[in-house]
């Protein structure tokens, strides 16, 4: 059952593709203009069983540097405009490409970074058996706004108790959250805190 909802939301993600083309054209010429080349984040994330594979994202940050020639840090680099895209979710768009190549699911566990592999419990682990999501349990529980713990619980919960009505649902809130723009950032930060790093915040 679970493969048959790998292949419909393959080919519902390449039909959106071919739909929103305007949207992308249109939204990567904007980026372009505000944020500078190259329009598109791409990073080594884990995949299903942990294995790693190139997220694209829409760019939100700009690529400002110190006088030491290191990166500024996120509320600094990001704009007003980045927020948007973040805040809208349109940053997310292009991991509609994920999803056709099979790397990602519409909805499953986020892919987070490589770097956290190896601090994740067992338990906590398992949230990797199946495919990463664009939208997840966790992101319509609190999306930001919650401990890592809390989230990876929700992760878990979620791929012991997946069905296709709990996509069906999990999309419908994801919908409301996004046009009422709960949970994108953390209280005080304009990303979350680092897996490990959020008591030293």
């Amino acid at each position: 059952m679970y493969q048959v909802k790998v292949l419909f939301e393959r080919l519902i993600a390449l039909v959106s593709l071919i739909v929103l083309s305007p949207i992308y054209l249109l939204l990567s010429l904007v980026i372009w203009l505000r944020l500078g080349w190259p329009v598109l984040f791409i990073q080594e994330r884990p995949g299903l069983q942990g294995a790693p594979f190139r997220l694209i994202k829409y760019r939100t940050m700009l690529d400002s540097l110190d006088d030491d020639g290191k990166l500024l840090s996120d509320e600094e680099r990001l704009t007003s405009f980045g927020r948007l895209l973040r805040a809208t979710s349109l940053d997310e768009l292009p991991e509609l490409w994920n999803v056709v190549k099979g790397d990602m699911s519409l909805v499953g566990p986020r892919p987070l970074l490589m770097a956290y592999l190896p601090l994740y419990s067992t338990e906590q682990a398992r949230r990797h058996e199946v495919l990463p999501g664009i939208t997840g349990w966790a992101q319509v529980n609190g999306r930001n706004d919650i401990s890592w713990p809390e989230k990876f619980a929700l992760d878990v919960w979620y791929v012991d108790n997946w069905s296709l009505w709990l996509d069906i649902k999990i999309m419908v809130i994801t919908l409301k959250k996004v046009l009422l723009r709960e949970g994108i950032h953390s209280d005080g930060h304009a990303t979350k805190p680092a897996f490990g790093k959020e008591e030293e915040s």
